[in-house]
């Protein structure tokens, strides 16, 4: 691929540069050191923001990039950044308006997530929208890299090590990046770099940035899958890179707690979606002591303040009717009860129904009155009854996002020790600092990674048609002999010849012409070469070699009774139902995306619901083909 990109990083934020990258003509070899794609962006639950866009307009909500842009730099405090801001919240509603037209998606749904003085937060009507937005990405890529692998090639497994540079100093470059394959052999790859690895919330070494910058954070648990290590960081760090707000890491005020798995280190992150439809966070005394939509970092400031554990999450049966999916789906996970009334709420609590009801009350009263002493301002389905069916989960604080990165400037050019842009060199999505300063809003981590993906992508597609034009202009300087200027007085005009390499003395001139023409015609030489480099446009979606549904065949056996089934229920022998499919997952487990886990609670069972939940029904057919052993007998 004369034209080739590399992207590092499969998540939502290295995919957003792809696709911009194939817009602009240029083609893609994007890397990933995971069996699958997708990143921490899949688990994202509450949506994208965005202002100004239809989806707003069509619920009359009035915001604007305008309004978006003080409500994020009140966030980032004095850490913000106006240059990079104004791109996040000046390009919002292009990024929704993408994400809809190219990939068809629904993001009909608008929520008010904490710290939003609007409602923007997008998403559909079912599936958690980290997962939609990023799923859709990817698999029209997948069908693009099997319809026009000279344009799109995809390695997974591929964990990139190095960056591959050329020069010193101001003059170093970056060329492209080394990396190392399933079988641990070593590859160099050469053009222009994006780096889109995400963040190090994971990184629990001793050599950790979070050991590192924040070691008082070091023992909490995370939400973040464990490929977020600070690849990218710690490679371009090592060419000279400069990194800023490393100690900036998001502790997001609700992790869930699995009461079977109380200490576990990777937690599910409860939507802040569900206290923006109206959730209360009550302490061990079943009292309120926030406000449930403040800022990421105040609510878990007053977490830790009031100290008065557990700390749970409830929803009143209106706000468990808005957000009725994720309820489905944390009840399902065995995250998140079901109480038939405020009594039985009081007596998991371990209080007294008219302290409950008291707290009830005084909300109500509140709200009516918009007076509440924490400071809340918007108050989402009352009133608070005792005769009510409630949605209950216990939080915790975990480390969520980490703000701190690699200094980038507005068109995402990494910037070195000297302050300059390093050439050749980009960065997206959460490997990217500065972008959010001081602390990051709900619906902004899928924003940076569209917007500053698809900056990325176009900046690099620029500087690649300016290098390659560069290339070509020296090789034909290369070849030029000689150069004579004859001015002829009596007709005005400029005669110039070229001599070529070859040439023999004496023979005609290469080019004899006006200066007029002659610089046209000189012009015209590296434009039409470096037109030559841009390939033809991708074929429509859909036009893939393959539909997608066909997939790899999977393997036919036999029929099993649920009693059969029932029998595989261990990590080492794991078979699961789908759809009335059975399925022996024994080997995928250690690949799953979302974690070995989020399979064994169902090992041995029927998981249609639960995995419909999350999953494209394609999900199958297209990556686990060969876990299909039969089917359930009815």
């Amino acid at each position: 691929m004369n034209s080739q990109v590399i992207v590092v990083g499969g998540g939502l934020a290295g995919l957003s540069a792809a696709h911009t990258l194939l817009e602009r003509g240029a083609s893609v070899l994007l890397l990933d050191k995971n069996s699958f794609l997708g990143g921490n962006s899949t688990k994202a639950t509450s949506g994208i923001n965005g202002a100004g866009t239809q989806p707003q307009q069509d619920l009359d909500i009035r915001d604007s990039a305008k309004i978006f842009f003080e409500d994020t730099k009140a966030s980032a405090k004095d850490l913000a950044r106006d240059d990079l801001i104004k791109v996040l919240t000046g390009r919002s509603g292009d990024a929704v308006t993408w994400l809809q037209d190219k990939f068809a998606l629904d993001l009909s749904k608008v929520a008010r997530l904490g710290g939003h003085s609007q409602p923007r937060t997008h998403r559909g009507d079912a599936q958690f929208p980290g997962m939609v937005i990023t799923y859709a990405q990817l698999e029209r890529l997948e069908d693009l890299a099997e319809s026009s692998p000279e344009r799109v090639q995809i390695k997974k497994k591929a964990h990139v090590t190095s960056l591959l540079t050329e020069g010193e100093g101001d003059a170093k470059k970056v060329i492209g990046a080394e990396y190392k394959d399933s079988k641990g052999e070593t590859h160099k790859a050469y053009g222009p770099v994006i780096l889109a690895t995400g963040g190090y919330a994971a990184d629990f070494t001793e050599s950790s940035f979070i050991k590192q910058y924040r070691p008082e954070l070091y023992d909490l648990p995370t939400t973040n899958g464990d490929h977020s290590t600070g690849d990218g960081h710690k490679m371009a760090i090592n060419i000279g890179s400069r990194a800023i707000d490393m100690e900036k890491i998001q502790v997001h005020p609700t992790g869930l707690v699995d009461p079977k798995d109380p200490d576990a280190k990777v937690k599910f992150l409860a939507a802040e979606a569900l206290r923006g439809v109206g959730g209360l966070l009550l302490d061990n005394q079943g009292q309120r002591f926030c406000d449930e939509l403040g800022r990421r970092d105040y609510v878990t400031g007053e977490i830790w303040k009031n100290g008065k554990y557990p700390i749970r999450l409830v929803l009143n049966g209106k706000a468990s009717t808005e957000i009725e999916w994720h309820c489905k789906h944390y009840v399902g996970r065995g995250l998140m009860k079901r109480f038939e009334s405020g009594e039985a709420l009081a007596k998991e609590i371990g209080i007294k129904p008219e302290v409950l009801k008291k707290t009830f009350d005084n909300y109500n009263k509140i709200a009516e009155k918009k007076n509440d002493p924490f400071g809340k301002k918007f108050f989402h389905n009352l009133p608070l009854k005792m005769d009510d069916f409630f949605h209950v989960a216990i939080m915790t604080p975990v480390l969520h996002y980490t703000m701190g990165g690699l200094e980038i400037d507005p068109a995402s050019r990494v910037i070195g020790q000297t302050g300059k842009a390093i050439p050749g060199l980009f960065a997206g999505g959460e490997v990217a600092g500065g972008v959010h300063g001081a602390n990051r809003l709900g619906g902004s981590s899928l924003l940076g990674c569209v917007v500053f993906g698809r900056v990325c992508g176009d900046t690099a597609a620029s500087y690649l048609l300016q290098t390659r034009a560069t290339e070509r202009l020296g090789n034909v300087a290369g070849h030029l002999l000689e150069t004579k200027v004859k001015i002829n007085p009596n007709t005005s005009t400029v005669n110039l010849e070229f001599s070529w390499a070859g040439q023999q003395a004496g023979s005609t001139p290469s080019s004899s012409t006006s200066g007029s023409s002659t610089s046209s015609s000189t012009a015209s030489s590296p434009s039409s070469s470096s037109s030559q480099a841009v390939p033809a446009p991708l074929p429509a979606a859909g036009a893939s070699k393959a539909d997608a549904s066909a997939g790899a065949p999977a393997k036919k056996g036999g029929q099993y009774t649920k009693e059969e089934v029932a029998k595989h229920n261990k990590k080492d022998d794991c078979w699961v139902i789908v759809d009335g499919q059975v399925l022996d997952v024994t080997s995928f487990l250690s690949e799953h995306p979302g974690g070995e886990k989020a399979i064994l609670l169902y090992a041995g069972k029927d998981a249609t619901e639960e995995f419909n939940m999350l999953h494209d029904p394609k999900v199958i057919t297209r990556y686990a083909p060969d876990s299909v052993i039969g089917t359930l007998k009815q």
